[in-house]
């Protein structure tokens, strides 16, 4: 570990590994990320009653566009793109929304919102974030990270346990599936060399895949039934419609994608020892909206920043981005073929779940390190920590605590990444002194604790 809180990096930004190395690191990107991401297809395609063909549809558009996105992300588009090793998906952040929506007014009301609100709401945030940026000093945005990281971890374990409403959910052989991809992917990262540590989950998840072949209980059918070659269809759903209502809803999920894009990046350049520059942000948060805004033209859910892939980031010290390039292109050919995308979505969700509940663990960690890096633990800090973290797991465990509220406002809060993010905002700003460094740049780091008893408050 260096001494300037950076992890040991086998491969820099800018680094490009050999072609077979780097194709195997890019197939791990998707490997762990493409489960999630089409499981919001299914689930608002489920609860708006969507055929069939429209739900392999749904999927086709969710892969293609979060590959465009992460291809744009990590190679820059002008000011669009971070130039970061990040991969973009489909949120669950918007699930609910996009249900409710959907199932009320239709698949054309949703993409009609999330067509304005995306464009609008990260657009003008990555535009004004040089007035933004003071609002989130590495104390918010580590915050950010963790929360991300630690409601994930629920997720993880409805996977690992089989999936919510599993007839076999929490039995033997789906904790066995995915013990045994989480214990692989430790062991090779801890005590394997070289190429083995570097692919250390993508052969925890084969070796669960290949497992779950054994025990029969991989559904190869889709996949037989799937097409080839399919192309978008802007006309699928309709013409999009403008509900004012569905805007506002949106343009708040919106917000709390921002932050997580914030929260991630700042969790990947964690990795160096160091936060995003500006231009980073804004070319992150520029992607966010502009790709989420394209893509429901053509009927693709918003993308945004996925945190477990940050996870395998830190995991394995591989920041390149032309590494998650290589998973961008991947999955932009999945889109464009519907039986190469069911072929990936056969992998049975205890196998994802033990590489999830991995990714998200080290998620949350790297959020730690990036408050530790940068934030005194003085009674200030400690205060603004425990306020911004009770609320936002509280709001994780507990969602019916905030029922009786207005369904707009309840929509709001019951996010856990912006209930923590705001209340770190405003505790941030209204609390005495400041969010100060472990130390003054121009001095020597303290080599032990102060010689009194007292408390620093400053």
């Amino acid at each position: 570990m260096p001494e300037d809180g950076a992890i040991d990096i086998e491969y820099g930004l800018d680094d490009r590994p050999p072609a077979v190395k780097a194709a195997l690191l890019g197939i791990q990107h998707v490997a762990v990320m493409v489960v999630p991401a089409t499981a919001v297809a299914y689930i608002v395609a489920g609860e708006v009653g969507a055929s069939g063909a429209d739900v392999a549809y749904l999927v086709q558009m969710v892969l293609l566009f979060s590959g465009i996105a992460t291809l744009v992300q990590t190679l820059g588009a002008g000011p669009v793109g971070s130039k970061l090793p990040i991969v973009m998906g489909t949120s669950f952040t918007f699930v609910g929304a996009a249900s409710a929506i959907g199932a009320e007014s239709g698949l054309a009301t949703v993409f009609g919102a999330v067509l304005v609100a995306g464009v609008i709401v990260e657009g003008l945030i990555g535009w004004q974030f040089d007035r933004i940026k003071p609002f989130f000093p590495p104390l918010v945005t580590g915050l950010v990270v963790v929360i991300i990281g630690l409601y994930l971890v629920p997720v993880a374990m409805d996977y690992a346990a089989g999936g919510v409403g599993a007839a076999d959910y929490g039995s033997m052989q789906n904790i066995g599936l995915a013990g045994l991809v989480l214990a692989i992917s430790v062991g090779l990262n801890l005590y394997g060399e070289g190429v083995t540590r570097l692919l250390s989950t993508l052969v925890g998840i084969a070796a669960g895949y290949v497992a779950a072949i054994a025990l029969g209980v991989v559904n190869f059918a889709p996949v037989g039934a799937a097409a080839w070659v399919a192309l978008p269809n802007p006309t699928r759903f309709g013409t999009p419609e403008f509900d004012p209502v569905a805007i506002v809803t949106f343009a708040f999920l919106f917000l709390v994608s921002a932050m997580e894009t914030v929260g991630d990046m700042s969790g990947v350049t964690a990795a160096e020892g160091r936060n995003p520059t500006d231009e980073e942000f804004r070319g992150g948060l520029f992607t966010d909206g502009l790709l989420s805004s394209i893509g429901a033209a053509f009927g693709a859910f918003p993308v945004t920043s996925f945190s477990q892939n940050v996870g395998i980031v830190n995991f394995t010290g591989v920041l390149s981005r032309y590494v998650v390039a290589i998973a961008g292109g991947i999955l932009a050919l999945l889109g464009l073929s519907p039986k190469i995308g069911a072929l990936v979505t056969t992998i049975p969700s205890a196998v994802f779940g033990g590489a999830v509940l991995l990714m998200a663990g080290m998620v949350a960690a790297s959020g730690v390190r990036l408050i530790e890096q940068n934030a005194q633990f003085n009674r200030r800090n400690m205060v603004v920590i425990a306020v911004s973290l009770g609320l936002g797991l509280g709001i994780a465990t507990r969602p019916e605590a905030a029922s009786g509220l207005p369904a707009a406002l309840e929509t709001f809060v019951t996010q856990p990444v912006i209930l923590t993010a705001l209340s770190a905002l405003v505790l941030n700003a209204v609390a005495p002194g400041e969010a100060s460094p472990l130390f003054d740049e121009a001095e020597e780091p303290p080599l032990g604790p102060e010689p009194t008893g007292t408390i620093d408050d400053d």
